[in-house]
Formats: structure tokens, C-alpha cells, sequence
């Protein structure tokens, strides 16, 4: 891939040499006729969201774009698919996305069940895995019948490079994490570095060939020799990365600049960075949701009017997230210590709040001075902007940890799984944005979990919302970070940028493939 890539920069500018007086009309009539990019989302909210998010970034500048997605899915992005049409309507350049639906395949898993969320087994993981292999088909489908100038594929689609090959299209990967994410993900599978830790949990596992020092305790990393078959599929996707045409990620120059010139050179991977994506949306409110808001988050909004600035803990974890009664208990237990006001988004599926509930929180929360829960979803980046919010208590999902970035909002970081334990990393000791609550297993929802004190967490809020010297240096960064967040998407930023260079880049492979 990187031979062909060298290929197209000599060929373009051949082509650039001869002028275009020599071009014949169907290269005249290619350049005139919209980038067309397929973007094929992983079945989840996590990541179909930014790819959402993606595709208006891209529509805005002329591209037309079309989102492959089943029912089920579509129905999480149809809202802010159908804002950002009707803000492109009348808008110079801009076209409307369209959404293509395609069945789910018939796996056995009970009727709707077609995202990770839903998934509440391993039995039932292994079935919508197998559903991923069988997308193969409509997507070969869609790439024959409909002209494509790329395709950004979710890198856990790793068979949609050779397909996208077979075609002639080239592919893009696009994971949803970050650069420093990636890279460290990249490093774990060339040189396995757990397999030469000592057994002990406990054990420190350097990550080698970083710009910086990076090290994890074994129990935040996955077990290969425990996770066969996890590992091995970590593997593909790295490798399908590796043969991509390049890849895009939902990050800045500005925010991981070792990273980049990690990631482009010493890896020799080719990387667009055209976030933060979520600033294209517009459905702040409701993005990501098929139902409306919650009672609870239709309120919100005015009590976090009635706070002062910098007061309230934002606390919520994600879509993918579970907690334990007993992590649910101390969780409770820590935002009463740290005497802040909190606003606390509680996942549908988690338990009863009668397991785990302590009274003295349920008389605090009736009140409804100092905090308020919002059942299921909750309107993330609007909450987040207020000026009411003095810090986020996150599990460290990029799309989370991005918002938080663009918002200015420093983070209390309790990472669980996948990525998350990379992104407190980048939180916590590069960027210094954050503080953690010393969250130490690497386990999914699935999964049992050592529970961390209320006391620590309080801790960790008041480090990150309190009076003191490094409080305040938290802040400030933060602070500094946002505005360089929302710098780089404005015209003549570094993402705005980008995304200019991979279309216009995309638009000379497709005039030298007519010539």
C-alpha cells in the first residue's frame, strides 16, 4: 500500500504537468462530479456515532456520503443524520448524507438485538461476531452497484480491506480511539510485552519503542494466552490497518503531536486527523439516542442553571459499561464525601437502585440540592459545555474523553476495558488533564472487577475541582486544550485542513484512474 501511495503522488504530479488542455472529458467531468465515500460504521453506539458525526464533517465540504448500517443501527443516528440534511440545505457546497439499511443477519440473537450494548453473554457475543463476518455480503452488494471513491471502514471490519480491494476502493480505517491509543495498541500486538511479565498482576509491563515511557500494570492489558481468541482478532485488525490506503482518527495535531510523528513515520502509516468530529453534529441534545431524552435529562439542563460555575461533578460511563451493586454503593458514597454537586447519567440496564442505594444518598438525592440522576441517555456534550460543570468522572471511552477535551472539562478517570486504561494514560500523565481513581482490571461488562472506595474517588474530585495549586493547573490546562479543540476544526485549522488534503488527495486517484 505505501508503494501504490508513492505511485499516485508521482502520477499526480505527471498529470499536473501535462495540463489540463490534454485531459480528455471524462477526466474533466470525474473532477466535477462529487467525492463519493462509503462509511461503514462498527455495530455500536461508540462507534457509530463519531462516524456519524464523520460523514456531516465531510458533507459540509461537497462530499456526497452514504452510511451503511442495519435497522437497528440506523435508528441510533437517524436524528442527527436527518439535522445535519436539513443544516446542509441551502448551504453552499454542502450535500445531504443518506443512510443505506441493510438486514442483520439471521444469527439466532433475539429480534433488535444487533449492537454491543445488547449483547448479555458470551454465548451471544460469539453470535453477533459471526453476524459481523456475514456483513461481508451487502457490503460487496453496495460497492458494486454504487460508484465509490473510498470507503471508511471501522478497522474491527478487518475482512473490508481485501473487499474494498476487490473493487478497486480504497480503504480507510477508522477505530474511533486515539492516536497514543493506537499506537499503543500497535506496539502490544508486535511485541506481546505481557508474555514477558512476571505473573503478578501487580507486575509493571513497560511498552517498548514509545516516544514516551509508558507503563501499565498486567491487570490493565489484555491476557493473550487467557483471550485466544481475542488477541488473534486484535491482530487482523492491526495488520488490515497496516495494508489500508491510510487511516482517520477523531483527534487534532495539536492535542497528541508525538503520536502523530510516531504514527507517520516511524510506523509509516498514513493518518488523517479530523476531529473532534462531534463539533459537525447538530443534534448535541439528542445524538446517539432512537428514543427521546429522559424525564430525568429533560430537567437537567435548567437545575445546572441554578449552580455555579465549575460546581457540578458530571459523572456517567458510557454505553458499554456495568457496575456492581457494591461499585454502585461506593461510587454513591464518594460523590456524597466530596460535598459536590453532581449530576450522575445511570445506565437503563444497571441493577436495581434498591440494592445499592444508601439511604443517606436517597435523602441527598430527594432533596435535589446537591445532585440529580438521569436514567438512560442523557445529552452528553450539552451537559459537559455548561459552565455549571467543574469535572467529569468518565471510564475514558475516546468519544468521552474527546468531548471532555473539547469542552475544557478536566476528568476524574476510572477506565474498564478496551482502549480506556490507553486514554487515562494520555489523560492523566501527558496531557495532565486529569486524575485517576486508581482503577487497576481489565475486564468487560461480563466481567467481576475489584470495587474502588468511595473515599478514593472523593479524593480524585476534589484533586480535579478543588482550591488548590494543582486543581487549578488542571484546570488551566483543560482550559487551553478546548480552545486548541476548537481552533483545529475552524477553516484553516489543522483537522479543517486535513480533511481538505485527503479530498483533494482522493480526487486525484480518481482522475488518474480514468486517464
Amino acid at each position: 500500500m505505501q508503494k501504490e501511495c508513492a505511485a499516485w503522488v508521482h502520477l499526480i504530479c505527471s498529470l499536473q504537468r501535462r495540463g489540463a488542455g490534454s485531459r480528455p472529458a471524462m477526466a474533466i467531468e470525474d473532477e466535477e462530479r462529487p467525492l463519493r465515500i462509503l462509511f461503514f460504521p462498527f455495530l455500536a453506539p461508540g462507534h457509530l456515532i463519531p462516524a456519524a458525526d464523520m460523514a456531516a464533517l465531510f458533507a459540509a465540504r461537497g462530499v456526497r456520503c452514504t452510511i451503511l448500517t442495519t435497522p437497528g443501527n440506523a435508528a441510533v443516528i437517524r436524528s442527527a443524520v436527518d439535522r445535519a440534511n436539513d443544516a446542509s440545505r441551502g448551504a453552499e457546497s454542502a450535500l445531504a448524507i443518506d443512510i443505506a439499511v441493510v438486514p442483520f443477519p439471521d444469527v439466532g440473537l433475539p429480534p433488535g438485538v444487533e449492537s454491543g450494548p445488547a449483547l448479555n453473554s458470551e454465548a451471544d457475543r460469539d453470535k453477533f461476531f459471526q453476524a459481523i463476518q456475514l456483513l461481508r455480503e451487502p457490503f460487496d452488494r453496495f460497492l458494486a452497484e454504487n460508484r465509490t471513491d473510498a470507503v471508511v471502514s471501522d478497522s474491527f471490519f478487518d475482512w473490508s480491506v481485501d473487499a474494498a480491494a476487490e473493487h478497486g476502493v480504497p480503504r480507510l480505517g477508522f477505530l474511533g480511539t486515539s492516536l497514543f491509543a493506537r499506537a499503543c495498541s500497535d506496539c502490544t500486538v508486535r511485541h506481546n510485552p505481557v508474555e514477558a511479565a512476571p505473573e503478578d498482576p501487580e507486575a509493571p509491563v513497560l511498552l517498548p519503542g514509545l516516544p514516551h515511557r509508558v507503563e501499565m500494570r498486567r491487570s490493565q492489558m489484555m491476557e493473550p494466552k487467557k483471550m485466544p481468541d481475542r488477541w488473534a482478532f486484535l491482530q487482523r485488525v492491526n495488520a488490515a490497518d497496516q495494508r489500508s490506503y491510510g487511516e482517520v482518527f477523531n483527534s487534532f495535531h495539536e492535542l497528541e503531536p508525538d503520536y502523530l510523528e510516531h504514527y507517520t513515520t516511524t510506523l509509516g502509516r498514513r493518518a488523517w486527523l479530523v476531529g473532534p468530529v462531534a463539533f459537525a453534529s447538530k443534534d448535541v441534545a439528542t445524538r446517539g439516542t432512537d428514543d427521546a431524552l429522559s424525564p430525568d435529562a429533560d430537567g437537567c439542563l435548567r437545575w445546572l442553571d441554578t449552580k455555579p460555575a465549575g460546581s457540578v461533578a458530571y459523572v456517567s460511563f458510557g454505553t458499554l459499561s456495568r457496575f456492581s451493586p457494591p461499585e454502585l454503593r461506593e461510587l454513591a458514597r464518594g460523590l456524597d464525601l466530596s460535598g459536590k454537586n453532581f449530576v450522575w447519567v445511570v445506565g437503563g440496564a444497571d441493577t436495581e437502585e434498591s440494592e445499592w442505594m444508601p439511604d443517606r444518598f436517597a435523602e441527598l438525592l430527594a432533596r435535589g440540592e446537591r445532585g440529580l440522576v438521569i436514567r438512560g441517555w442523557a445529552p452528553q456534550m450539552l451537559i459537559l459545555n455548561h459552565a455549571a460543570v467543574g469535572g467529569f468522572v468518565t471510564h475514558c471511552g475516546w468519544n468521552s474523553t474527546l468531548e471532555a477535551v473539547s469542552a475544557g472539562v478536566p476528568m476524574v478517570t476510572w477506565p474498564r476495558y478496551a482502549d480506556q486504561f490507553y486514554n487515562e494514560k494520555l489523560v492523566v500523565e501527558l496531557l495532565k488533564v486529569g486524575v485517576g481513581v486508581g482503577s487497576t482490571d481489565y475486564a468487560s461488562k461480563l466481567e467481576a472487577r475489584r470495587v474502588i472506595g468511595g473515599d478514593v474517588v472523593a479524593e480524585a474530585i476534589g484533586r480535579v475541582m478543588g482550591d488548590g495549586e494543582e486543581a487549578e493547573a488542571i484546570r488551566e490546562r483543560a482550559r487551553v486544550l478546548g480552545e486548541k479543540a476548537r481552533r483545529a476544526v475552524e477553516k484553516g485549522g489543522s483537522s479543517y485542513d486535513d480533511v481538505g488534503r485527503l479530498m483533494d488527495e482522493l480526487m486525484a486517484r480518481r482522475g488518474l484512474t480514468n486517464v
